[in-house]
């Protein structure tokens, strides 16, 4: 079996779009509670807010990149490819609802919840990405890292307002 495989751009590329689809939707939503959330108290190390989108566009490329990966791998077990699928899928529709709980409506400790929620799917994906194909998961490690940090962020923010 070889690790390298022939790159089917249009699936690619629709993975892609898929990821960065949803992240700038839920980018566009949520835009209209940020003026709330610049009001709020912050805890320490909480980055410039014009960071946010490059960090989550980057983020959103890695997840298509992975998802790509995971929907293209040659594997006998498909149960196991559609499980990876189907958490990276659940973990799409709650980071897509997370923002607009934490800046729409100022929902911060259902926003620290649904963020746990967040950090766990995303974990799971990790696991069940390397079983399918390991450049998948370790495309995922700075996925897990920002939202490790952006939980902290959540709930500094719950505790603070």
């Amino acid at each position: 079996m070889t690790l390298v495989h022939s790159i089917d751009y249009k699936k690619l590329g629709l993975s892609c779009a898929v990821s960065l689809g949803v992240g700038a939707l839920s980018g566009i939503v949520s835009a209209f509670g940020m003026d709330s959330f610049e009001q709020a108290a912050k805890p320490p190390l909480t980055p410039p807010s014009w960071l946010f989108p490059i960090v989550w566009t980057i983020l959103f490329l890695l997840m298509g990149i992975s998802s790509y990966l995971v929907y293209t791998a040659y594997d006998k077990d498909h149960d196991l490819r559609n499980a990876a699928l189907t958490v990276y899928a659940a973990q799409l529709v709650v980071n897509f609802f997370w923002p607009i709980i934490f800046f729409n409506l100022s929902a911060y400790l259902l926003a620290f919840i649904w963020i746990v929620l967040l950090l766990i799917l995303t974990v799971v994906m990790f696991r069940l990405f390397k079983r399918v194909n390991e450049l998948s998961a370790y495309l995922q490690i700075p996925y897990i890292i920002w939202v490790s940090f952006a939980t902290y962020l959540t709930f500094g923010v719950f505790v603070m307002n």
